[in-house]
């Protein structure tokens, strides 16, 4: 019994001891610096190494009206953050031989226009569809089902030939929610907490649209003419930013995935493949992008691999980052629409320690 605890101990000073060590004032002055610069009212922030949570941060103050700070459970809307775990929860359902990225749309939607006949769950996912980005039917103010707002943009022309081009497509995402949902028979934020978040140890990720009130619910702000204001937030729940989470809580989904419990490696490293188009060359949006895989924005950074997905919604700007070979994850949420949520990760990142 004892060799056994000492076995055990030897195990936990082990893993205590190869935590790198953070320069964490560092971190937190460029935080702050950027917050000074940009007028924004809170931020958090999580730092994951293989797994673990080693730095979890909140500055600022998440509710300007009540003065109350961000903390690491402090709950934003993650905005496009969903992305990604949207098509996670798509591969899920390809690994439980329900779906294939190569399907058809038209399979699962079978009033599809002709023009859509080409088009691949893949290519929704990964942008390359010619879909154009929004339905003409979308309102904020309004709650309208995803199938409604995805035929109402049957009629719509693509903007290029599928699998020519990337443009970014919010209402491909609604096509894939409602796969989901039709694949899973049951509706797909159900899906979502049952195979992807219950599994992975999630309190407090949940959809955008949901009536309860939320404990810890950061409000959005503005700066303008000098000074904060409120942004609302929409009333209609849009798949493609689907979700409100903390950072405690991507980084136990962080945590799951990293540890092959929710899908297979050779599952996430197909998420994390660069797409090609149609002619051979990568596919990209940006000119300065390392391209574009299902769900994940893809890049080097001073030499290491990003795979990463930043939003954008009312007064929320977010950045979920991965660099696999480093075994790091950067998570950073702010309730600002001020932030460069992207250049504030990568510079946390840049921070991190360098074998």
């Amino acid at each position: 019994m004892i060799s056994r605890f000492l076995f055990a101990l030897t195990l936990w000073v082990s893993a205590v001891q190869a935590q790198p060590a953070l320069d964490t004032s560092a971190i937190d002055a460029a935080v702050r610096q950027h917050m000074a610069q940009r007028q924004v009212p809170g931020v958090a922030l999580g730092i994951v190494h293989h797994g673990q949570l080693v730095y979890a941060q909140g500055y600022g103050l998440a509710n300007l009206e009540h003065q109350l700070p961000v903390t690491p459970d402090t709950v934003f809307a993650i905005a496009s953050v969903s992305k990604p775990l949207l098509a996670i929860g798509v591969a899920r359902l390809v690994e439980q031989g329900k779906l294939a990225w190569s399907d058809p749309i038209s399979r699962h939607l079978p009033d599809a226009p002709a023009s859509w006949q080409g088009i691949t769950l893949a290519h929704l996912a990964n942008h390359s569809s010619g879909i154009v980005r929004e339905s003409p039917a979308f309102d904020p103010e309004r709650r309208l089902p995803d199938i409604d707002l995805v035929r109402a943009t049957y009629p719509v022309p693509l903007d290029f030939p599928t699998g020519t081009r990337m443009q970014y497509c919010n209402v491909c995402y609604f096509a894939l929610a409602e796969v989901i949902a039709r694949t899973s028979g049951q509706a797909w934020p159900d899906f979502m907490a049952r195979e992807l978040f219950q599994p992975a140890g999630l309190q407090d990720t949940r959809p955008t649209s949901v009536a309860d009130l939320v404990p810890r619910r950061a409000a959005s702000y503005e700066w303008r003419d000098g000074r904060q204001h409120n942004v609302r937030e929409y009333v209609a729940l849009r798949p493609s930013g689907a979700f409100l989470s903390s950072v405690r809580d991507l980084a136990r989904f962080e945590a799951a995935l990293a540890a092959g419990r929710l899908l297979k490696a050779e599952t996430l490293r197909l998420l994390e493949t660069p797409t090609r188009l149609l002619d051979g060359s990568l596919g990209k949006m940006r000119a300065d992008s390392g391209g574009y895989g299902l769900g994940w924005e893809l890049r080097e950074v001073q030499g290491w691999r990003r795979v990463a997905h930043g939003g954008s919604l009312a007064g929320f700007r977010t950045q979920y980052a991965r660099y696999p070979e480093q075994g790091w994850a950067v998570i950073l949420l702010s309730n600002g629409s001020g932030t460069a949520s992207a250049q504030l990760e990568q510079a946390v990142a840049q921070l991190l320690p360098r074998p």
